[in-house]
């Protein structure tokens, strides 16, 4: 990753629970340890896979500082710290400012539907105002099936108008490909990331930087794989490989509820039975969908 333009295979970390549903800070630690070392180049924790709108601000400042603590590269951490109230995402904000962790994963504020352009840019601007660091980096995230705000070119391009170097990528949820391509083409330098798992691929081909992604909690090594080889003819034949891989990996995973799978196989993997918890309103599989899930 750049100083200014986040590249690379990031993953949208899952977070564990301790059997309280409190955040479990060491098994996280080691959790995301064990994804750079498997090829991500960083840790995008408390997303909307880390179930961060579950947390508190201050179990979410705990998980960020036990990352911290615990020996993960600061510059390998990618927190979400958009919330509704633009003082809490500034306070969270600082926070990870304060811990030498420069770049976060930004939702725009999200309660009231349908706000203007003008009114997104405004939240954004009020934010890095208030902050006042020319540190700060910041990639959109834009997930409009569950904000039901989008962030549209037309508030890049004031965001970016404004202040060049704090807007530095987005990371696109929505699964439109074409989506992510136009603006690659528009906006130059600017990071786009996949926020599925399946459109790293298609994407890197098209210019793309990188991908934020869920599934990448199990297939981290075959997403580093085809970012570094995607346009190697020599080695298209295991791209393709791991391509497959990777597609058959989230449809699994999008069999059932996709945090709870993703939990699920995650436990099954490490052997660790807590990473089956989630936070109410989220549950678990059921038993049957357990059992369905693994054997497959």
């Amino acid at each position: 990753m750049t100083a200014l333009h986040p590249t690379g295979v990031f993953s949208a970390a899952l977070t564990p629970l301790t059997e309280d549903l409190s955040p479990d800070l060491p098994v996280f630690v080691d959790h995301a340890k064990r994804l750079i070392a498997q090829g991500c180049d960083g840790v995008a924790l408390l997303g909307t896979t880390g179930e961060a709108n579950s947390f508190s601000a201050d179990e979410r400042k705990a998980i960020l500082e036990a990352a911290v603590q615990g020996g993960v590269e600061p510059a390998r951490l990618l927190p979400g710290t958009g919330v509704v109230a633009v003082p809490e995402t500034v306070g969270l904000t600082k926070h990870a400012l304060s811990l030498g962790v420069n770049t976060v994963v930004m939702l725009p504020p999200f309660y009231y539907k349908a706000p203007s352009e003008e009114g997104v840019i405004a939240a954004y601007s009020e934010i890095v105002e208030r902050i006042g660091s020319p540190d700060l980096r910041v990639i959109l995230y834009h997930i409009p099936q569950m904000s039901a705000v989008p962030i549209t070119p037309g508030i890049i391009e004031a965001l970016l108008r404004r202040y060049p170097h704090t807007f530095t990528g987005i990371k696109d949820s929505a699964g439109d490909l074409a989506n992510m391509t136009m603006l690659v083409d528009r906006f130059p330098g600017f990071a786009v990331l996949a926020g599925a798992d399946p459109l790293l691929l298609p994407l890197m081909r098209k210019g793309g930087a990188g991908c934020i992604t869920a599934t990448s909690n199990l297939v981290a090594a075959d997403l580093k794989f085809i970012f570094r080889h995607f346009n190697d003819p020599a080695r298209a034949a295991e791209v393709d490989a791991a391509q497959a891989r990777v597609v058959a990996t989230r449809t699994l995973a999008s069999r059932f509820a996709q945090m709870a799978s993703l939990k699920a196989l995650l436990a099954q993997e490490t052997g660790h039975a807590g990473w089956t918890r989630l936070r109410p309103p989220l549950l678990p599989l059921t038993a049957e969908e357990s059992a369905q899930l693994l054997a497959s």
